[in-house]
């Protein structure tokens, strides 16, 4: 963890700050520009890239993928800017949950992979690049892209230890944990040996 450097009420403010900015959910706003329709109802119903990937537009599946990466990656910068490390990492994680559990859509939203790499990608680029690598290089392999965020994820603390980010260690396996949380189902299926591949409706 990094020095608590910030003060109660703002780590509260910044916390607020980082949960509504994830909370946006760029998936449905980027489907209804493109006039695709409500994500909600099509495919898994999941908010994310991949499900806007089932609507067969990959231009409207990649302006998602930077927007959920993009939105996790500002509320660090931002933090970090304004504050400091404490506050950037707490605003990360709050984004992450933001897009995990949305206010607006109920507490109904993705399964937060986009926003964790980009989260990482601020917080210890490097950590955040071999993640990215990592999930590129298991999805050219298996065309499984819920198999490559579980590797992607659970390599991540590999990464902050080996590339030397311990101070981000401990939100690395908070969000390791939340991500696999989130693909209960997809690890169900995977067992099951039923999960969809990539571009798959």
């Amino acid at each position: 963890m990094p020095p608590i450097e910030t003060g109660l009420l703002a780590l509260i403010l910044w916390g607020l700050v980082g949960y509504l900015f994830g909370s946006i959910p760029f998936g449905i706003v980027i489907t209804r520009v493109f006039g695709l329709g409500d994500l909600r109802q099509i495919g898994s119903g999941n908010i994310g890239t991949t499900n806007v990937l089932r609507t067969g537009s990959k231009p409207a599946a990649a302006a998602t993928l930077i927007l959920d990466g993009g939105k996790g990656a500002i509320a660090v910068l931002v933090a970090r800017w304004l504050a400091a490390e404490d506050a950037a990492q707490l605003a990360g994680l709050m984004a992450f949950l933001g897009h995990c559990f949305p206010i607006w859509l109920k507490f109904k939203g993705g399964k937060g992979v986009a926003t964790f790499l980009g989260l990482m990608l601020a917080l210890a680029w490097p950590v955040g690049v071999a993640c990215c690598l990592t999930w590129l290089v298991t999805a050219l392999v298996s065309r499984i892209s819920s198999l490559s965020a579980l590797v992607a994820a659970a390599s991540s603390t590999f990464w902050i230890l080996i590339l030397g980010y311990s101070p981000v260690f401990i939100l690395g396996i908070a969000v390791t944990l939340l991500v696999f949380w989130r693909h209960s189902e997809n690890i169900s299926r995977l067992r099951a040996g039923i999960e969809p591949k990539i571009g798959q409706k």
